[in-house]
């Protein structure tokens, strides 16, 4: 039987070397990974030149998380089955064009739309990309080379609000997403020429729970950030807390009865599968949700221009690069479920530092231990992470879970962004610096208390070496699993 379940793949192609291919997917990853964060810093400039209230705001971001999130599992099924080479030029393509779009856009809802469609085309290619350079590189050699595809994406992230707000600063706004075009079109053809096509066996797209879980997460995040302008009584956020909730619950139990789902509900069987990635979806909410608020409030209460910003959150994004290697050699000698709890301990106690030190006045030297705090937190927990949320499942399922956690934490993105935005628009909002802090102070509170749920998620981990297998109760999963 595992010889008939063993993932087999059919390659054609042009030939290519593994230095083209990390070169063409970690640039890839690195423009996907960018802009996550590229946007935060140039937020208050967009809000000056585009109009529009805080919602319209979250929307520049959760558009591209959402659709990212939403679409990334989906997106890696179709490689499969159409060829993955030729939906990751489609998937480029489409990002690459999306970006121009959002350049180019005179107004805020023109530029949510072409956000949106930027999350389609990261969607389809960003989960291909491992896959393209596994391909082309022998095993012998893939661990450097994963190592440099990981450093290339560590660095997008890290460099995200730094870049932002000097493009911002140094030329306009709409320069955040001009970067991508000459990268995409100079990435393209390599693509086209360099990669080898290959096909997943018996690729099946699960077009159901795709809708499901689509239209379910728009609808929860939809009511999230209409909730203060419209009142959480309105009939339109009451129905699209009732609607996407029951998308979800299809969702679920699609997930549980369909023979492919986009996710497998017996996955979550596996107490490390369940803790690793709740701690995932909690630590992406509580940080992209303060990262949101943090950078304009250095912008639009402290005074500093947009690149001054982006150089004072490098504590916080940046600490990863320094702390994650010490982290990862940590893991391996006592086990990632103590690194990963401690990280995320430090990263809910950087947040709920900053809560306490919360005023409009607040010195850049009080806020710098939160900041390097809340940096070590995230890098503790990113080295480990992945390799937990991987050796969570059987071998044959490790692409379906690398997609669920990945999926998993933008979605927390995003729900975190309406949440503490919510929290901060109840509670304050952009009338005066004063109103400002005082709507920031609750959010990040939240934020650390969302942070510090991740932390206990990650204390029923089971210990190192424990077995995490999960169950398997069907002759059906059986055969899916092997």
């Amino acid at each position: 039987m595992a010889q008939q379940t063993e993932p087999v793949e059919r390659e054609r192609g042009r030939g290519g070397g593994a230095g083209w291919a990390l070169v063409v997917t970690s640039v890839a990853g690195f423009m996907a990974a960018l802009d996550n964060l590229v946007v935060t810093t140039a937020l208050p400039s967009i809000r000056e030149d585009l109009g529009g209230a805080l919602d319209d705001l979250e929307w520049t971001v959760s558009a591209y998380t959402l659709t990212f999130a939403v679409l990334l599992m989906f997106g890696a099924a179709l490689g499969d089955r159409f060829g993955r080479r030729r939906l990751f030029v489609a998937g480029l393509a489409i990002f690459t064009g999306a970006s121009a779009a959002a350049a180019l856009a005179s107004g805020i809802d023109g530029l949510i739309a072409a956000r949106a469609v930027q999350g389609v085309g990261a969607a389809i290619m960003m989960p291909l990309t491992l896959t393209l350079l596994t391909a082309a590189v022998p095993a012998a050699r893939r661990g450097m080379m994963y190592g440099i595809w990981s450093a290339v994406n560590g660095v997008a992230v890290a460099s995200g609000p730094l870049i932002g707000g000097t493009l911002t600063e140094h030329a306009s706004w709409q320069w955040i997403f001009w970067l991508n075009v000459p990268l995409g079109l100079l990435t393209l053809p390599l693509a086209r020429l360099r990669l080898k096509e290959s096909y997943g066996a018996g690729a099946r797209l699960d077009i159901v729970g795709t809708v499901l879980a689509s239209g379910g997460l728009f609808g929860i995040v939809y009511a999230l950030i209409r909730g203060n302008p419209d009142g959480w009584t309105s009939a339109t956020v009451l129905t699209g807390l009732v609607a996407g909730g029951a998308l979800l619950v299809g969702f679920v139990v699609h997930g549980t009865r369909a023979a492919a789902p986009m996710l497998p509900m017996r996955l979550f069987r596996s107490r490390a599968f369940s803790a690793i990635n709740a701690a995932s979806l909690l630590m992406f909410a509580g940080m992209f949700g303060s990262i949101f608020l943090l950078s304009q409030f250095l912008q639009n209460v402290i005074g500093y221009s947009p690149t001054e910003a982006g150089l004072r959150m490098l504590p916080w994004t940046g600490m990863p690069m320094i702390a994650a290697p010490i982290a990862g050699y940590l893991s391996d000698r006592i086990g990632g479920r103590p690194v990963v709890a401690t990280g995320l301990a430090l990263q809910a106690a950087g947040l709920a530092w900053f809560a306490v030190i919360m005023a409009p006045d607040v010195s850049y030297g009080a806020q710098l231990p939160a900041l390097i705090v809340s940096g070590v937190g995230m890098g503790m927990y990113f080295a480990p992470a992945a390799n937990l949320a991987m050796s969570s499942v059987r071998p044959a399922e490790q692409g379906i879970a690398s997609g669920a956690n990945n999926a998993l934490r933008e979605v927390g993105g995003a729900l975190g962004i309406a949440v503490l935005a919510s929290v901060f628009s109840a509670q304050g909002g952009y009338g005066s610096a004063q109103a400002f802090a005082d709507g920031l102070g609750p959010a990040l509170w939240v934020g650390a208390g969302a942070v510090a749920l991740a932390a206990l998620a990650a204390v029923l981990l089971p210990r190192r070496g424990a077995p995490a297998r999960p169950a398997v109760s069907s002759p059906a999963e059986r055969e899916l699993v092997g």
